[in-house]
């Protein structure tokens, strides 16, 4: 047992550290998505923007598609089923809303602002994911998420004297609590193939958002704004999404969208560079109170003896991270298929994800 846990230390350790990665460069191109917005809306419409940004996300993933369509990774990748509907939809819907309320919050307020509110998205995902999915969250984690929540809360305030709250801020935060919830919904698919949700995604929550614009007679811009847009998206959503899944697989949904947190920081740092946003008082206190909560969150380490109960699923997986031991000859390859996990009580560093949903007594 001994020389298992040392493996499992080892390759689930090289798999977090990826999924880190991932995630800070699904931030990364997810930062610049409000600066560069808050230029666009000079030229589009919020909605019109919202309905080009997942629309981008969608052609632009789907030509990724087409042109590996015969490459390995889409071979080894596991295809939705009927049983992921209810997830689908209710992503879609949720993703139809998110963008159309940040568009309307960046037309009353700074984007740098908008950057950091972005950030009470974790703690959305975070409450979300430990109340509904049970993913566990120790004290050190509520500290950090408490952090957060008031930074959020002085970014919010626009005048101390009054307390009158930013209505821009409020949209702001209202995109942030969809995006909370469909991040949980995401989790529920990030076993399948991250391209195929992405695409989803972009289509469906594009053309429901296309359609309320029509309806509300905000489809107008010029072709270099459309088009712009359009390849923001495919960046902004699109590539950040996928590799925010893909990050899911072994993070969980709270702790990725921790990860996360450094997208707001390159949307500030872009927004003092291009948009000239002033730097005020409480901008600077809100940004150090975040940037503790993030580095509290982000140390977190969670170990443990916990069980694994009989398990039959599909998803993309290899035979050397101890816990898929399915076939009788090794296989060195990644690939996919419906597969058992036998009964298996373990200890190892781990995340809560799909395969690590066991109950914490504490």
């Amino acid at each position: 047992m001994k020389l298992q846990n040392n493996v499992l230390k080892s390759t689930d350790h090289n798999d977090a550290s990826k999924a880190v990665l991932m995630a800070i460069l699904a931030a990364i191109l997810f930062g610049i998505c409000s600066p560069v917005s808050k230029l666009l809306l000079e030229g589009l419409s919020p909605t019109f923007m919202a309905a080009l940004l997942y629309l981008g996300a969608g052609f632009g993933m789907l030509l990724v598609q087409i042109s590996g369509a015969l490459s390995k990774r889409s071979q080894t990748e596991a295809k939705m089923t009927k049983k992921e509907l209810p997830y689908i939809a209710a992503m879609i819907l949720l993703d139809i809303a998110a963008p159309i309320f940040l568009m309307i919050g960046l037309t009353m307020t700074t984007a740098s602002t908008a950057s950091l509110l972005n950030n009470f998205e974790i703690v959305a995902t975070a409450a979300i994911a430990m109340v509904f999915f049970k993913e566990p969250l120790d004290k050190r984690m509520w500290f950090a998420i408490i952090l957060i929540i008031l930074s959020s809360m002085i970014l919010s305030v626009e005048d101390y004297q009054s307390l009158t709250l930013s209505v821009g801020s409020i949209f702001v935060i209202a995109a942030c609590l969809c995006w909370g919830i469909e991040n949980n919904c995401t989790r529920m698919l990030s076993m399948k193939d991250p391209l195929q949700i992405v695409i989803m995604k972009g289509f469906g929550s594009g053309a429901g958002a296309l359609l309320i614009s029509i309806g509300m007679g905000g489809c107008y811009g010029s072709l270099p704004y459309i088009l712009l847009a359009l390849l923001l998206g495919f960046v902004s959503y699109g590539l950040s999404i996928f590799f925010y899944i893909a990050a899911q697989r072994e993070l969980g949904a709270a702790r990725t969208s921790i990860y996360y947190a450094a997208a707001p920081f390159i949307g500030v740092m872009i927004s003092w560079v291009l948009l000239r946003d002033a730097i005020t008082g409480s901008f600077v206190l809100a940004l150090i109170i975040m940037l503790i909560g993030t580095y509290l969150a982000i140390s977190e380490k969670h170990e443990h003896p916990h069980i694994h109960v009989v398990e039959t699923h599909e998803h993309r997986h290899h035979h050397g991270d101890g816990h898929h031991n399915h076939h009788s000859v090794e296989v060195p390859e990644e690939h996919s298929h419906e597969h058992t996990h036998d009964a298996q009580e373990h200890t190892h560093t781990h995340m809560p994800e799909l395969h690590h949903q066991h109950k914490h007594e504490h």
